[in-house]
């Protein structure tokens, strides 16, 4: 039985909201509080339902609590930055320095929101919506007119995917959207007393927090930033209508939508269903998805700023019109002459979650070959955006060519990623009139982890357990050439086994993919296994590794297709080439003339 003394120790550790430390120290002192404690930490609240994208192995960090306020927090794709309109400063933390840095003075900057290689800021304090270039320069975005009516002062933002900017008018109650071209229009009105705001991963819609009834709406995103169908989305009915209110918002790439309450931040998923809630030492009144593989959520507030690992990523930022002298030597991410791009169309989808790809168009009227390209990221991280500049290229050449993200290992374990592999296919080959593809000429290329993916897609076309149900069953994912970029294709066998086995700190990334080592999981180990699969039907498989990479473990399987009669070649001719060099210069453009060869002779 739980004794008095341990019953109230409970009640005030709750009270005061100090449940989540910032490592793993105890809690307090009382062994048995501390033991109960701890196991209710690895569940979310009663009462919620669905996939909890908290990773509840990991405890909620104090990054820093030298704020006043700490308000609506940005990741740069290096730093985090963080607006302290109470002290009026903004500042820069830089992990890798464990530093922060004041990176502007006297400003009262309520939020800041990173895209196109600039972060944004809500400037409070004038009423303006402010930029910070690559070059550190400052540009006035949007100016609103305070001597008409003093209220006109920005909440919060968020940035599209062309650089136009919606904010929140909290006092009048109302949306503006500026363009691109800095034309200001209210887009929404009558909506009581909006704060925080996000777009959904495909930009279609737009979620707004009212801040007093603690109500999230959404609505559809129209052509030229224009808003239609408000709906209510979600509502904070937390029983306590006293306490105000629903605040700051953020979106991962999987749609889930998170939104800065009293006491936690709410999770739902693109259906408004509760998924979880991160219960908050002190009140948060913001949230942003950053770290290396986007999947550290930072909250910001009144105890300053916490980080809490979650399973699901961000959502990626959209690249600067020009790469800064730093990164001189990633290829050209713009669109060239006679290519058309679509954004984040969705090919797949599997209840709210929806996958999405970036379409690349050639000049003519097709049909045209086409191309499926897909990420590495060790299974468990990158997204789209990294194969963006090949994409473009291939466009360029004339394929169609279509990058994919697909759930990432700790959001969905195997097969989960290569039933969206061939959900691509067959979107592209279903769809082949409307975007000019000929159906019959689809190949795949993949780096890394995605070269995985690439040569087990290649060769499991009838191997029906691995295609999903992400939409289009009746149609064909077979691929009628592939490219294997520096990637595994031995899986059950080979270093990805092994590792699965000897790795420790960190465990191999196999461990996440599939559950457990090849010896607890030896069935999907080989289900896996693109090598296993390979016969005569698989088609034809060009191999290219970087000149500094040792291609050994590819050469198992060129043999094999060898001896069936499939058409393979290994190349390696690519001087001081590391892992990774096909998105590099000077390798880029040698590689994928490689590719382009191997497509025209063999779909």
């Amino acid at each position: 039985m739980w004794g008095m003394k341990h019953i109230l120790l409970i009640i005030a550790v709750v009270m005061s909201q100090s449940v989540l430390a910032a490592d793993k120290k105890p809690l307090i002192a009382d062994p048995i509080v501390e033991k109960a404690i701890r196991k209710s930490l690895k569940k979310p609240a009663g009462g919620l339902a669905g996939n909890y994208p908290v990773d509840r192995s990991e405890p909620l960090k104090l990054v820093s609590d030298d704020f006043e306020l700490a308000d609506g927090p940005s990741w740069s794709g290096w730093a985090l930055t963080v607006p302290d309109p109470k002290s009026q400063v903004a500042k820069r933390f830089v992990p890798k320095q464990k530093k922060w840095h004041v990176m502007a003075k006297e400003k009262r900057f309520s939020a800041s929101f990173f895209n196109h290689g600039k972060t944004y800021f809500a400037d409070n304090g004038t009423g303006a919506i402010r930029c910070q270039g690559q070059d550190n320069q400052w540009t006035l975005v949007h100016q609103e007119d305070l001597s008409k009516d003093k209220r006109r002062k920005p909440n919060d933002l968020v940035v599209d995917r062309s650089g136009g900017v919606y904010f929140t008018l909290t006092g009048p109650g109302e949306v503006v959207y500026v363009s691109p071209r800095g034309k200001a229009q209210t887009v929404a009105s009558d909506v009581q007393t909006p704060n925080g705001l996000i777009l959904s991963p495909d930009e279609k819609t737009l979620y707004v927090s009212e801040y007093v009834p603690k109500k999230i709406l959404s609505f559809k995103v129209e052509k030229n930033g224009a808003l239609s169908a408000k709906t209510l989305f979600a509502q904070m009915d937390d029983g306590q209508p006293e306490l105000k209110g629903a605040d700051g918002m953020s979106v991962d790439r999987a749609g889930n939508v998170y939104c800065a309450g009293p006491k936690d931040i709410w999770i739902w998923d693109a259906k408004g269903k509760l998924l979880d809630k991160i219960v908050c030492p002190q009140r948060a009144v913001n949230c942003a998805f950053g770290g290396t593989q986007l999947r550290d959520l930072y909250l910001s507030g009144f105890g300053g700023v916490h980080v809490q690992r979650m399973k699901v990523s961000g959502v990626p930022t959209q690249p600067p019109a020009k790469w800064p002298d730093s990164q001189a030597s990633r290829p050209s991410v713009r669109v060239p002459n006679g290519v058309s791009q679509m954004l984040d169309l969705t090919y797949a989808e599997y209840g709210p979650r929806k996958m999405l790809a970036d379409l690349f168009v050639p000049k003519g009227k097709g049909p045209h070959p086409a191309a499926l390209i897909i990420h590495g990221g060790g299974w468990i991280k990158g997204d789209k955006m990294k194969f963006r500049a090949m994409g473009l290229e291939m466009a360029k050449r004339g394929f169609v060519s279509m990058a994919i993200d697909y759930r990432l290992a700790e959001e969905a374990r195997f097969p989960a990623n290569i039933h969206d592999c061939h959900a691509a296919v067959r979107y592209l080959r279903a769809h082949a009139k409307k975007h000019k593809v000929d159906p019959e000429r689809i190949g795949v290329v993949g780096g890394s982890a995605g070269a995985h993916l690439a040569g087990l897609l290649a060769t499991t076309a009838k191997v029906k357990s691995l295609h999903g149900n992400g939409g289009n069953a009746a149609v064909s994912s077979a691929v009628q050439a592939a490219v294997v970029m520096s990637g595994p294709m031995e899986i059950s066998t080979g270093s990805v086994a092994e590792r699965s086995l000897t790795a420790k700190n960190p465990v191999a990334n196999a461990i996440f993919l599939f559950g457990g080592t090849v010896k607890e999981k030896p069935g999907l180990y080989k289900l896996a296994d693109a090598h296993l699969h390979i016969d005569k039907n698989t088609p034809p498989v060009l191999f290219q590794f970087g000149g500094t990479e040792d291609p050994a473990k590819v050469q198992p399987s060129i043999d094999k297709l060898k001896k069936l009669g499939v058409p393979t070649q290994l190349l390696s001719h690519y001087k001081d080439g590391k892992h990774g060099c096909w998105n590099r210069h000077p390798w880029f453009i040698p590689m994928m003339d490689d590719i382009e060869k191997w497509f025209d002779k063999h779909l």
